[in-house]
């Protein structure tokens, strides 16, 4: 198979790469990009750990080529926290409400959470428990019971005002 050059900027910063035209946007990410939060849990993406934005919406990076990507935005977990390092009021959350154990699949709950999160909080509406539920419900978590991951993106909500 034949490589193909892809320009993806990531997290704000241009990457470039000659890859197969069968990677996954999940593989480009971890292999070429060296990040470590999209995460592959299942290859068949049921589980949501590989969850990024594309152009600023969610996608299951291991659904996506990395060549369709080409041209394109991507942020990971990594491009949410500030440049001198402090975490953004949703990963904030998530540490302070005790919303991850094992850690596995937080990345992915996290970005899944983002743009539902961003959304609330720039219309000032509420959110019910439900709702919130709903806009994670690709995301699946072995360890926590969600309780503590509802909480977090409410808190998220509250506290990104």
């Amino acid at each position: 198979m034949t490589n193909r050059s892809v320009e993806i900027g990531v997290n704000g910063a241009p990457v470039t790469g000659a890859v197969e035209p069968r990677m996954l946007l999940v593989h480009f990410l971890r292999l070429v990009a060296g990040l470590s939060s999209p995460r592959v849990g299942c290859d068949t993406s049921s589980c949501g750990a590989c969850t990024v934005l594309l152009d600023d919406e969610n996608v299951k990076s291991c659904t996506i080529f990395a060549v369709q990507a080409d041209g394109r935005r991507v942020t990971t977990l990594e491009g949410l926290t500030g440049a001198d390092g402090r975490l953004s009021v949703l990963q904030k959350a998530f540490w302070v409400a005790h919303g991850l154990q094992c850690g596995y699949c937080t990345p992915g709950l996290i970005m899944a959470a983002y743009p539902f999160v961003r959304r609330h909080c720039l219309d000032d509406s509420q959110a019910d428990d439900d709702e919130i539920r709903e806009a994670i419900s690709g995301n699946l978590c072995r360890c926590t019971g969600y309780v503590n991951v509802v909480a977090a993106i409410r808190d998220a909500i509250h506290g990104g005002r």
